[in-house]
């Protein structure tokens, strides 16, 4: 297993995954726009939020590609079915901890229960599994997620 390969199929896996979630949003599956929300974080410019949520999203890939290869040399393993279920848990962890608990506590432009839009455009939180953008968002960002973990390992088996 090599560092270069799990980089490049962290690459490849988070331009797949933003385009899953990207197609769903434009086919109506959802309301989620990830790289926004990631962008907003940083800035209330809108146009430059998606640009800076873009690049945002695609170093969070690197970083996630990085410990699919901890665990794939834990295991001395990298099987596409084991990279398919680090992409559920990871799929998991997004739609429950992530997005719904830590996202709205760092994120400036996020509402909350107690706050409203008297001052300050703010985002609509995601919700438990992201659900307030939509039923079909956990479906989707799961499936989005699976198939980030079968193209890192995809590419780690690569290396033999």
């Amino acid at each position: 297993m090599n560092l270069l390969q799990a980089v490049a199929g962290g690459l490849v896996g988070t331009v797949v995954l933003t385009s899953v979630l990207r197609a769903a949003t434009e086919l109506h599956l959802t309301r989620m726009d990830l790289p926004f929300l990631l962008g907003t974080a940083v800035t209330d410019d809108r146009t430059a939020a998606k640009a800076l949520g873009y690049v945002l999203h695609l170093l969070f890939g690197q970083l996630f590609a990085l410990v699919y290869l901890l665990l794939f040399t834990a295991l001395e393993r990298h099987d596409w079915w084991l990279g398919a279920l680090f992409g559920a848990g990871h799929g998991l962890f997004a739609g429950t901890v992530l997005i719904n608990v830590l996202l709205p506590l760092v994120h400036p432009r996020m509402g909350s229960e107690m706050s409203d839009a008297t001052e300050v455009s703010l985002l609509e939180p995601p919700g438990f599994l992201g659900l307030n953008y939509g039923p079909q968002t956990a479906s989707v960002g799961l499936f989005a997620h699976v198939v980030f973990g079968i193209t890192i390992a995809a590419f780690v088996t690569g290396s033999g």
